[in-house]
């Protein structure tokens, strides 16, 4: 099995893969591909993502896009460790937590977004960082509240760490990205904080990727 991955230390969206990929142990070359300069957009990485966007996974050539998406192929081609449940109400539920960063939070603080505000409506940094700050706060507040209903025992859905826990956990990265104060959302600290027990997401972690490290030399 050959698995190449494009990404970017930064990106929250490889974040999740890198996880993904760990906790089922199947080893991975993955591909830089600097979305803070651009490279996204060059003609070259255009053919293998049409979105401009990363990650991009390839296994066995073939190309699969969006991080849910190749987590459940994960899935699909290992079953164990199941990164969703079998049991239909509990896999909706997996991706509906997985979904309040993927589809709701995530989006709102990407490069596009933030060039955008600063180019349609001459925002400058601090408001850009605030906005960030803001809609990383809002996908805190919303996993909060749903570890309220249904507490962590000891992950989101019980013994094992599933999508759910990988999005709350990039959730978190997002918000140590903008040096958040996380006091106000003690479930879901407490839930990450066994996340990144883990080595599996610790090792995933933006700051330990080699871009960052380079960059931060």
């Amino acid at each position: 099995m050959t698995i190449q991955l494009y990404g970017f230390w930064r990106s929250n969206a490889a974040f999740r893969v890198r996880v993904a990929l760990a906790l089922k142990t199947l080893p991975f070359e993955e591909i830089e591909v600097d979305i803070l300069s651009g490279r996204q957009f060059d003609a070259g990485y255009a053919e293998v993502n049409a979105g401009h966007a990363v990650p991009t996974f390839v296994h066995d050539g073939h190309r699969i896009f969006q991080s849910l998406a190749i987590m459940e192929y994960l899935d699909d081609i290992q079953p164990e460790p199941r990164l969703l449940p079998a049991e239909a109400k509990e896999r909706a539920y997996a991706r509906s937590l997985a979904l309040v960063s993927v589809a709701d939070a995530h989006p709102l603080v990407v490069p596009r977004v933030r060039k955008h505000l600063g180019k349609a409506f001459g925002a400058d940094t601090a408001a850009i960082e605030s906005w960030c700050g803001h809609w990383a706060g809002e996908g805190l507040a919303t996993y909060e509240r749903l570890l309220t209903r249904r507490p962590a025992s000891p992950f989101a859905l019980g013994a094992a760490p599933t999508v759910a826990d990988i999005c709350i956990a990039g959730q978190i990265v997002t918000a140590e990205l903008y040096k958040m104060d996380l006091a106000a959302f003690p479930r879901v600290t407490a839930l990450g904080k066994r996340c990144f027990e883990l080595p599996a997401f610790a090792e995933a972690h933006p700051f330990q990727q080699p871009g960052y490290k380079n960059r931060t030399a």
